[in-house]
């Protein structure tokens, strides 16, 4: 008999952005699947009582465990097509359900897209771009290419190890930084003192707050680069603004500033060594794709028995307690 089945989400249009028709249509198919998208307020209709999964994405409530025993008291798996679980694993798990997150899936366009910046950094590309604006720009370029430069990753988690596996073929001398590291301000700060690319990829958590500092910017070797896929918060944003306002020779490729988009006033519209992206590194447009399949695959191997790929554990989550930024896009 096929499990029964339903799409939880109270934003229900993000549902159909992650989960394509196609995707949808196959869940009709592996499961008894529910019509349409139910939110948290529709749960106290009966119709959920022998509800066994639930298939979700960004925007997914929090319920308490008291909501959760009543109203989904047959509930088994959440089957979760985005990345981070905090915000809702603690009552799901109290109440012995499994939780499976599409945390790996969501790594991969981040590493790309980290990938992707940090080669074309080690070419110099973006400052010999600023500076070809006429015949003295083919004067040389200083960047000292790929070869056995130096790149480190601070934070250890899925993103910086998946860009440890797209770099491994380009004989880079990359090191990783785990955000658990003993003295890891000390290390960051020696990491931006002889890195030609620094990449943020800590946690979002409480104590990471201003851990990238002013001085470790005026650290910084000729033509180095800093890129944030991390959380703006972990840097300290007017302090690194104004070292790049001094040193035009540095950049900063900036895709999570800390306040998305930044107000009009900010120098990370201006500044010429800025290259501000508007949070494009995550899963966007065919790329939210990926999550679904990962999960509507896990699904089935949840469905077979089978050793499962993504659950999540309690020592995986970012932070002990909830936050609403963990869910954000």
């Amino acid at each position: 008999m096929k499990k029964r089945a339903v799409l939880l989400n109270d934003i229900p249009a993000k549902i159909h952005y992650v989960y394509s028709p196609e995707q949808l249509s196959t869940l009709a198919r592996l499961t008894d699947l529910h019509p349409g998208v139910v939110t948290a307020a529709e749960l106290d209709d009966q119709h959920f009582q022998d509800v066994e999964v639930i298939f979700s994405t960004w925007g997914m409530p929090t319920l308490t465990p008291g909501e959760i025993r009543s109203k989904l008291p047959n509930l088994k798996a959440v089957f979760y097509a985005a990345g981070a679980t905090d915000s809702f694993f603690d009552a799901f798990d109290s109440c012995g359900v499994q939780i499976f997150s599409a945390w790996q899936a969501n790594a991969i366009p981040v590493a790309e897209y980290c990938t992707a910046t940090i080669l074309l950094s080690l070419k110099g590309f973006f400052r010999n771009a600023r500076e070809m604006k006429g015949p003295d720009g083919w004067a040389g370029n200083s960047s000292p290419g790929v070869y056995g430069e130096t790149v480190v990753l601070i934070g250890a988690g899925a993103i910086a190890r998946k860009i440890q596996e797209f770099l491994t073929p380009h004989n880079i001398d990359l090191e990783i930084i785990p955000s658990r590291s003993e003295n890891l301000a000390e290390r960051i700060r020696d990491a931006f003192a002889r890195a030609c690319v620094v990449s943020n990829h800590l946690p979002n958590r409480d104590d990471n707050k201003g851990i990238i500092t002013g001085e470790m910017f005026r650290l910084m070797r000729e033509g180095a680069t800093f890129i944030n896929t991390g959380r703006g918060a972990q840097v300290e944003e007017e302090a690194m603004l104004d070292v790049l306002a001094e040193r035009p020779d540095l950049t900063a490729i900036i895709d999570t500033p800390i306040v998305e988009p930044p107000p009009p006033e900010s120098r990370l519209y201006s500044l010429p060594n800025v290259i501000l992206t508007s949070h494009i590194a995550g899963s966007m447009n065919d790329e939210v794709h990926r999550m679904a399949d990962y999960m509507i695959e896990e699904f089935q191997r949840f469905e077979a028995g089978e050793q499962p790929l993504y659950l999540v554990k309690r020592s995986m989550l970012l932070t002990a307690s909830t936050s609403a930024a963990s869910v954000a896009h």
